[in-house]
């Protein structure tokens, strides 16, 4: 009852402040019940970029609503909690992505949105795990390209088009603590069940998964799909609008350890009183924004 309370005070304040609320697939499934959209980064940022409202609250991590400032900047956007990072974020910097480029000064750079906005900013194009496939087949065939910062990710797209790429040592800690094991127990478990895997996995739980894709994917996929049972290597929150999809099938998490504690830093009493208060608003300087913007509205394009 207190979260229908908080929900509907959410909404209250929303309709009172021209705000939209976005909020992400990993979210708390009270938070993704009260926003205005539910999506993975690309659909998120397609929404920040569409928005006539004043305001963006995201209910999600630090980069992702700089990209929706980014796409939006003459907006307001705020966020619930300003410790809600991202690990892998953090693996690069744009330090050391102008180092790697000096040493590769004719490559592509490629930027998953996993990224900062300084990063974004010294990237040709960004991309989402829905479109990373598509966007590396779209550079030229002769032209190097340096993925960041997610080798899982990359490994794939790089199995996935036969492109060789020059991939960055980073991860997602939640994806690559899934494993192989996992998946095999669950199998065992389930054994009529169907594995969807998300391409921040590691090559081992990838090779084990019946369907590869982002977690809009993941959404998407049982529409066209005659099992009942699912096993979902990726965050828990996704199983959420999984079981609120398709009543009618069984969702399994790989493991019941993916869990992004940043994700979950954001609260329904948080995101009021961000809201309620303006907190925690979103800046990006506009050198750097005028630089990512590029990037980014490649990806959105």
């Amino acid at each position: 009852m207190e979260y229908v309370r908080q929900q509907a005070e959410l909404r209250r304040l929303a309709a009172e402040r021209d705000a939209m609320v976005l909020a992400h697939n990993y979210q708390r499934p009270e938070v993704q019940d009260a926003a205005d959209f539910v999506g993975d980064s690309l659909e998120l940022a397609r929404k920040a970029a569409a928005t006539e409202s004043s305001v963006i609250l995201y209910c999600g991590v630090h980069f992702m609503a700089e990209t929706a400032k980014i796409l939006s900047p003459h907006k307001t956007v705020l966020m619930p909690d300003p410790r809600a990072g991202c690990p892998m974020a953090n693996m690069v910097t744009p330090e050391r992505l102008r180092a790697l480029k000096a040493e590769h000064p004719s490559a592509a750079v490629v930027a998953y949105v996993n990224t900062s906005a300084a990063v974004k900013a010294e990237a040709d194009v960004c991309c989402t795990s829905s479109n990373a496939v598509e966007i590396v087949r779209r550079v030229p065939a002769e032209q190097p390209i340096i993925f960041v910062p997610d080798k899982n990710l990359g490994d794939w797209v790089m199995r996935e088009t036969g492109r060789e790429m020059i991939l960055w040592d980073g991860y997602c800690h939640v994806h690559a603590d899934i494993t192989a094991d996992d998946i095999l127990a669950r199998k065992a478990e389930h054994p009529a069940a169907k594995v969807m895997a998300h391409p921040e996995c590691p090559r081992a739980v990838l090779d084990l998964a019946d369907v590869v894709t982002s977690t809009s994917g993941m959404l998407r996929y049982p529409a066209g799909d005659d099992a009942r049972e699912y096993i979902v290597a990726t965050e828990t929150g996704l199983l959420h609008r999984l079981n609120q999809d398709y009543p009618g099938r069984r969702f399994v998490a790989a493991t019941l350890h993916a869990v992004c504690p940043n994700m979950k830093l954001t609260t329904l009493e948080r995101a009021i009183e961000a809201l309620d208060e303006g907190l925690n608003e979103i800046v990006v300087p506009p050198r750097i924004s005028e630089r990512a913007a590029r990037a980014v509205a490649r990806m959105v394009a």
